[in-house]
């Protein structure tokens, strides 16, 4: 379902993922782990459109988007849930709701689709607080509101980038197992995780970037059984120097105060 081939993307002309390939099968869960720097949110964000690629391929059912507006990415089908989750601080989860369900985002033919009620019925603790602005939301509540917003624009690929980022353990579980729910009912997603341990719980192949490069790409029933290869992969990431970056972060769905 989502194909990423030989993808190079950056900031102001450094680069910053390079020549990364990665694969995921339809209704499966592939996780990308690393250290901080090493291109994650790079990676989700050149999927989504909101980082232009420089070269390279990402197909959404055998369809080329790289180079698209991030608007006709997401019509093709991708869904985004950011880091740090950005939800609107004025708006209420009902308003969230009605501008996520937009006209252009009708249900996918041939399915169900991703209806508000729907929605309301997977997270009953949103319906709890329609009313409710963005900043009156706990940390989770805003998680849950920002996986209703993706899931609103009938996604076939959602990326995840660090779902369970300043949660509880509790609130942190009940997302690992919201998301293997929805790639159970054949939703394709690829999740960003900082933790190792986090990503082979739910994912069905996990990779490791380093410095931009896929350097382990492994079904995660070989981690689960012998993890201590990954772990040190992950370990030399860890104690290496971090190379320079160029440019900026872009800023997704930012609300002023």
């Amino acid at each position: 379902m989502l194909s990423v081939e030989r993808l190079c993307a950056g900031y102001s002309g450094g680069i910053v993922l390079h020549e990364v390939s990665l694969r995921v099968q339809p209704g499966s869960v592939q996780a990308v782990v690393g250290r901080n720097g090493a291109g994650k949110s790079t990676l989700v964000h050149t999927i989504a459109g909101l980082v232009r690629a420089s070269s390279g391929r990402i197909e959404i059912g055998g369809v080329h988007v790289a180079g698209r507006q991030p608007h006709r990415i997401a019509q093709s089908g991708v869904g985004l849930v950011p880091q740090g989750r950005r939800v609107f601080s004025r708006l209420t989860v009902a308003e969230h709701l009605v501008l996520a369900a937009a006209p252009w985002r009708a249900a996918t033919p041939g399915g169900e689709g991703w209806t508000v009620a729907r929605i309301l019925e997977l997270l009953p603790r949103l319906a709890a607080r329609l009313r409710h602005r963005g900043c009156e939301l706990s940390g989770g509540e805003q998680q849950m509101l920002a996986i209703a917003r993706a899931l609103l624009g009938q996604p076939r690929v959602l990326l995840l980038d660090e779902p369970c980022e300043g949660l509880s353990p509790d609130l942190a579980a009940r997302v690992r197992e919201l998301i293997g729910g929805l790639a159970a009912d054949g939703l394709t997603v690829l999740l960003v995780e900082q933790q190792l341990q986090h990503a082979i719980e739910i994912a069905d192949r996990v990779a490791v970037l380093e410095y931009g490069r896929v350097v382990y790409d492994r079904p995660t029933s070989e981690a689960r059984a012998d993890p201590a290869p990954l772990v040190a992969m992950l370990s030399v990431a860890a104690t290496a120097p971090t190379p320079p970056t160029t440019g900026p972060t872009p800023r997704l769905w930012a609300d002023t105060p």
